[in-house]
C-alpha cells in the first residue's frame, strides 16, 4: 500500500518506521528542512510511561488561577478571539473531574506503557544510542501536600506494571547525589526507576537515515496547504511543491493537525500549548543531574542528555505565537539555578520554544479518522516522545488490516463523540 505521512517530527516519523517495516510503500512530507525540528527539536527528553497522567484534574483550574498570579507559576492564559482557544478551555474544563481524570489516566497509561515495551524491542532491535540512559524519574515535592495529593494516582500506575516507589528527601539524594547541597527544600518524591531518557531531536535523525536506507521517500521543505476529498476519501494532498497522492494518508502535524482536518468537518480537538526550554553544558559531574528530575511545583523537567542538561517547562495557551518570553526563560533558568548551581555553564545556555499539541483530556488521538483513508496521530502534549513508538505500532496496524496489541477503545478521534 502506498502510505503518505504528513510530519516528519517524532509522531510522524515513527509512524513511518513502523510502515516500511511492514512493507507499505512509505512517503513522508514535511514544512521543515529535515526531521524532528519542530516540537520534537528541544523537548524535555523524558521518555516517562510511569506517570503519562492528563493536566486536567478535579484540582487544576483552582491550581491554574494560583500560578498565574505567581512570577514563576508554570501556566499563562493568553486570551485571544479564537473560537478554537474557548472551545478547548471549556472541553478541558469538563474534563476535571475526578471520574475523567481517572479514565483518562487509564488511557494514556495505556498507550505510554505499551511505548516502553516497544523502545526496549527498538533498542534491543537496533543497538541505537541517541544520549539515552535507563536510569529513571525522580518527581519530587518541595511541601507534603503535593505528594500527599497524588497517593489515589499510584494503584491505577501500578495496574499497569508501573514501578513506583514513594521516597523522603534522604533517599532522594541516593538516587540524584547532585540535590545533596538542597536537600533541606524537598519533602519527598516519588521515582519511577523504569523511566527512561534521550535525546528526541538525535532519534529523530536516526530514524531518518534508516528509513532512507529502507526506501522510505522524504520531502523537506514542503509546506502542506490543503487536503483534497472525493466523497468519504481523500484523493491527495496538496503542497507546496504540488498534488501528492496515495491509497492511505497519515496526519501527524501535531498542533497544525486541526486546521488541515477542519475544512473537512473533522474538529479535532487539539490546541497548541506553548513550552519552553534551555539545553546547557554540563560544569560540575557532582552538581549536576543523573537522569531526570521534575520538579513538581514549577512543572519543570531537569533531563541528563549526555554532556548536557535540558530543563523544560511552563505552559502558555496563546495560539500559534512563538516568541521567546523572557518571564518564561526566567523560570526555567531559576529551577536549574535553584536546585543545582555551579552544576551548568551558566555562559553556554540555548533557549527554544516549541508548541506541545494538547487535546483537552490529555489522550492522543490515534487511529481512524471519519474519511475511509485518513489516520490520525496527533495531540500527544507533552508526551510525544514518550508515546511516540506505541502510537507508530499500533497506527500501522490499524493501516495494515490487523488487531493492535493494545485495546484502542478511548484512543481514536470517535471517543469524543462517545463520552459525550
Amino acid at each position: 500500500m502506498k502510505v503518505l505521512v504528513m510530519g516528519a517530527g517524532i509522531i510522524g516519523m515513527t509512524s513511518a518506521w513502523y510502515l516500511a517495516q511492514d512493507g507499505h510503500e512509505v512517503s513522508v512530507v514535511d514544512r521543515r528542512g529535515g526531521p524532528g525540528m519542530e516540537t520534537s527539536f528541544a523537548n524535555a527528553g523524558e521518555i516517562s510511561p510511569s506517570y503519562a497522567a492528563p493536566w486536567a484534574s478535579p484540582s487544576v483550574i483552582t491550581k491554574a488561577l494560583g500560578w498565574m498570579l505567581a512570577k514563576h507559576g508554570p501556566f499563562r492564559l493568553y486570551p485571544r478571539l479564537d473560537r478554537a482557544q474557548w472551545r478547548w478551555l471549556w472541553q478541558m474544563t469538563v474534563n476535571c473531574t475526578s471520574r475523567a481524570y481517572l479514565r483518562n489516566l487509564q488511557r494514556m497509561q495505556r498507550l505510554a506503557v505499551y511505548s516502553r515495551d516497544c523502545f526496549i524491542a527498538m533498542r534491543a532491535q537496533t543497538g541505537w544510542r541517541y544520549d539515552d540512559r535507563q536510569q529513571g524519574t525522580l518527581l519530587f515535592f518541595r511541601d507534603a501536600h503535593g505528594l500527599a495529593a497524588v497517593d489515589s494516582d499510584l494503584d491505577v500506575l501500578r495496574s499497569f506494571g508501573v514501578r513506583v516507589d514513594v521516597l523522603d528527601a534522604d533517599a532522594c539524594v541516593r538516587v540524584e547525589p547532585g540535590l545533596a547541597p538542597v536537600r533541606a527544600k524537598i519533602a519527598g518524591a516519588l521515582h519511577m526507576p523504569d523511566d527512561e531518557t534521550g535525546d528526541c531531536l538525535m532519534f529523530c535523525r536516526l530514524l531518518h537515515e534508516r528509513l532512507l536506507a529502507m526506501g522510505v521517500r522524504f520531502e523537506f521543505d514542503n509546506d502542506i496547504l490543503a487536503l483534497e476529498r472525493s466523497g468519504s476519501r481523500l484523493c491527495g494532498v496538496r503542497t507546496g511543491n504540488g498534488m501528492r497522492g496515495a491509497d492511505a494518508y497519515v496526519l501527524a502535524l501535531g498542533s497544525h493537525s486541526p486546521l488541515l482536518a477542519r475544512p473537512h468537518g473533522i474538529e479535532l480537538p487539539v490546541y497548541p500549548v506553548k513550552g519552553y526550554s534551555l539545553t546547557v553544558p554540563v560544569k560540575d559531574e557532582a552538581r549536576a543531574p543523573r537522569s531526570s528530575i521534575v520538579d513538581e511545583d514549577y512543572k519543570v523537567a531537569l533531563t541528563r542528555l549526555g554532556s548536557r542538561i535540558r530543563v523544560a517547562g511552563t505552559a502558555e495557551v496563546g495560539g500559534y505565537d512563538m516568541q521567546l518570553r523572557q518571564g518564561r526563560l526566567d523560570t526555567i533558568v531559576h529551577v536549574l539555578a535553584d536546585l543545582f548551581p555551579g552544576g551548568f555553564e551558566r555562559s553556554e545556555m540555548s533557549f527554544w520554544t516549541g508548541m506541545r499539541p494538547m487535546t483537552p483530556d490529555g489522550t492522543p488521538i490515534v487511529g481512524r479518522s471519519p474519511l475511509a483513508n485518513l489516520y490520525l496521530n496527533t495531540g500527544h502534549g507533552t508526551f510525544g516522545w514518550t508515546m511516540s513508538l506505541g502510537s507508530g505500532r499500533v497506527l500501522a496496524d490499524l493501516i495494515g488490516g490487523r488487531e493492535p496489541a493494545i485495546d484502542m477503545a478511548g484512543l481514536e478521534f470517535s471517543r469524543y463523540r462517545e463520552d459525550r
